[in-house]
This record gives structure tokens, sequence and C-alpha cells, in this order.
């Protein structure tokens, strides 16, 4: 398993590229915060030892004056009241305690006699030796001072540095690096990721609005300016297309009708009724595909301008015109949902695609109950329940297809061209919405789910 795949089966890894990129330099710098942090105990454990070693030694090298400066019969009394001052064990002994000790490292003995000569104290005080020993359960350091006049005065000090984390600020520090460099890294990102949501912005509202989409500034950096310079190229060549192609329809549907109009004047004139019948129903037929496919190639243009619609008012108007039509089904027509909801859209564009759906669930499923909910956040889902046969499960996505019918109930003699749900699916999704079919359970009809963007 890939690296990436692992990624994005994590539950806390998020969708956004902004999110994303700044959870991954998120996580690099809390480890780089982390590896910076663990060096800088280590270094600050190393100080504070020598630190404690130094405190040691001028805490003992003040006692050891001390005694050495007084009458060998107070010395006894001098040791009894330091003992267990600041946990050091003081005595006088004949010689030093070396049974059950070791050696100092030489760095620490260092440390110790450099504390020790710093020590102010006159010539004929100061010691004639001094051993340094050591424990290291309990850690211990054991200073023995020999007297100048015999004797040692020995001085058994726990080791205990203090951890760098109980110094004052030594987390709060951190703690406000971490988060400066958190919302620089989030800043960046998200200046950074701009332009993509930018971009995304643009080919959203490409994908709605064809004809009246802006286009994205040529501006900034070079890779952000060639991708907008290649963006709007790209929608400029669409609009063109999309002209040509609406163009293209519209003159074949001028020149078509002329001659369909001659054809049907030549008709009237046939003896033959019975021919004349079918002339003129092949004509009508003819005629209502050519008007279809100009409808659905205007569609595609996508000429109208957004504007907010009460989708509401609209599907309730739709239905009541559907019942004017259609007065026999007019008892099986039904809207159920609120009474007002707004969304931005093309009004004609969205009336024709559910005139259509509307219309298709009253012809071939003698009903129409439509209902209107949210789906999900930010976006509206649109049922239309029929009564009808249903769709084979084989055709469900195939029927949205230009010209493609159902030869069971949706042929030649009912009139429909097979333009009815392309033109319908083109207008939702040029909303950024979608259409799906579904056959009800048992068999008992077909529901056209409508969704769309809030």
């Amino acid at each position: 398993m890939t690296l990436g795949r692992i990624w994005a089966r994590l539950k806390f890894w998020p969708s956004s590229l902004a999110w994303r990129t700044g959870l991954v330099l998120l996580l690099g710098f809390s480890l780089i915060q982390a590896i910076g942090l663990g060096v800088h105990v280590l270094n600050q454990i190393e100080v504070n030892g020598i630190v404690a070693e130094r405190a040691i030694a001028t805490r003992d090298g003040a006692l050891y004056r001390r005694v050495v400066s007084a009458p060998k019969p107070l010395r006894a009394q001098i040791v009894a009241e330091a003992n267990g001052v600041a946990g050091d064990r003081v005595s006088l002994d004949p010689v030093p305690p070396y049974s059950g000790t070791f050696t100092l490292p030489l760095p620490t003995r260092q440390i110790i006699q450099g504390s020790l000569l710093a020590f102010p104290m006159p010539d004929f005080l100061q010691p004639r030796q001094v051993v340094m020993r050591g424990t290291t359960a309990p850690s211990t350091t054991i200073l023995s001072f020999e007297l100048p006049d015999g004797g040692w005065l020995t001085v058994q000090s726990p080791f205990r540095p203090r951890p760098p984390w109980e110094q004052p600020g030594f987390a709060s520090a951190f703690l406000v690096m971490f988060a400066l460099g958190a919302l620089l890294i989030f800043w960046g990102v998200v200046r950074l990721t701009a332009p993509v949501r930018t971009l995304a912005a643009a080919a959203e509202q490409l994908g709605r609005d064809i004809a009246h989409a802006p286009s994205l500034p040529e501006g900034g950096a070079t890779e952000i300016a060639t991708a907008a310079i290649a963006f709007n190229t790209m929608a400029a060549r669409i609009r063109r297309f999309v002209e040509d192609r609406t163009f293209l329809l519209t003159a074949i549907g001028h020149d078509l009708r002329t001659p369909i109009t001659r054809l049907r004047l030549r008709a009237e004139f046939l003896d033959d009724d019975a021919q004349r019948e079918k002339i003129l129903a092949d004509l009508d037929e003819l005629e209502a595909m050519l008007t279809s496919t100009i409808a659905f190639g205007r569609d595609v243009a996508q000429t109208e301008a957004s504007v907010p619609v009460d989708l509401a008012i609209l599907l309730r108007t739709v239905i009541d015109e559907t019942a004017d039509i259609a007065p026999a089904a007019s008892a099986r027509l039904a809207y159920q949902g609120p009474d007002h909801i707004t969304i931005r859209g093309r009004p004609l564009s969205l009336k024709r695609a559910f005139a259509n759906l509307i219309g298709n669930a009253v012809k071939y499923g003698q009903s129409a109950r439509v209902s209107l909910h949210q789906a999900e956040r930010h976006t509206l889902r649109v049922d239309i329940e029929d009564d009808g046969p249903g769709v084979p499960p084989g055709e469900l996505e195939r029927v949205f297809e230009p010209f493609r019918r159902l030869e069971t109930s949706r042929n030649r003699e009912t009139g429909g061209s097979g333009l009815g749900l392309a033109i319908a699916r083109n207008a939702i999704r040029a909303h950024g919405g979608d259409i799906t079919l579904a056959n009800r359970p048992g068999g008992k009809g077909l529901i056209a789910s409508v969704y769309l963007p809030e």
C-alpha cells in the first residue's frame, strides 16, 4: 500500500488542499520543534549538572573555611549544626571515605577544583589536599578536605541538578514559538492556495454560466499567471464552440422550416386522404424534433443570466401549468415542501427542466408527486414520483442520451423526441446539480431526483 493511500484512509486527513498542506507543514514543524527541544534539554541537563557541581563546591568550600577558621573545640559543634542542611552529611574523619565510592570523572573534578580555587581563602587556611569521590545510588558528590592541623572534613552532598522543564519559561517559550510558527504556516498556506480556490470557483462559475462567467485575473506569480491565461483561453474557446453550435443549429432550423412548410402545403393538395394524413403526421414529428433539437442546443448556450429564484414557487407554478394542460391528471398532481426557498439560477432554464420532468411523469406515469427538501448541507433535493411502469434498470442512465426513447412506452406515437430528459439534465448540471432516476420499490413507478446547490 502506498503512502498516499495510507494518508487517504486516515479519518483525520482533511479533504481541503489548504488544510492538507498546512497539516503536513505543521507536522514537519512539530517534528523539528521536538528535535530542537530534545537537543536543548540534553544541553540544558549538562549545563544544570555543571551548575549543581559548582553550587556544591561553593557551599562545601564555605563550610570548610568556617570549620578551619574555628578553634578545634568548636569544630564538632559547627559540623553538627551544618549536618542536614541542604541534605548534606558533614563529618570529621581521620581518613576520606574510600569504601563504596568512586573517583569523580576528570571534567567534574576540574569544575569543582576551579570553583574552589576561585573561592577567597588565606593561604594558611588552604586544605592540604581535596579528595573528590562520588556514589551512584543515590547520586552523591563527596568532597574531603584535609585540614592543615590534621584530620579530614568530609561533606557528602546529594547531586540533584534541576531538570530543564522545571525552569521558569521553559514550556511557555516553546509553546509561543509553536503557536507563532503554526500561525505563519497557515497564513502562508492560505495565501499560496488562494489562487487554487479562485481557479476552482472560476471553473464552477464557467460550468454554471458559460456566457457570463468572468475571466480570471492574469497577474501574480508566473505559474499562477500562466494557469490563468490558459484557463481564460480555454473558456473563450468553449464560448466560441457553444456559440458556433447554437448558430449552426439555428441556421439548420431556419433552413429546414421552409421546405417543411412547402411539403405541408403540397400535402394539403393530395387526393388520397390516408396518405395526406400520414405525410402531415410525419411533418409534424419532423418539426417537433427540429424544435426540440434547437431548444437542446440553446440550453447548452446558457445565455440566460443567473438571478435569485424561489424554487418552491417555481415548482408550484409548473405543477399548476401542467394541470391546465392535462386536466384529467390534476387530482394526481401534488407538491410537498417549504413555501419559499431561494436559490440562484436561471429561471426559464429551471422551469423548462422541471416542466419536462413533471410532464414526463404525467404522460407516462399518470401522476406527479413533487417533494422539495434538504438533501445534505448546501444541497436541495426535488423528488418527482409517478405511478407508471418505470424504466428497465439497464436504461436508467441511457434515457438521458439525446434522442434515446424506450420502445415500450416512449415511442414516436407519443410525440416525444427523446430530448426532454437530455435538456433537463443539461439545465440542471449547468446549475451545478444533477438528475438521477430510480424505480420505486415494487415496480410501481419512477422517481426522478434533482439535486441543486443552495
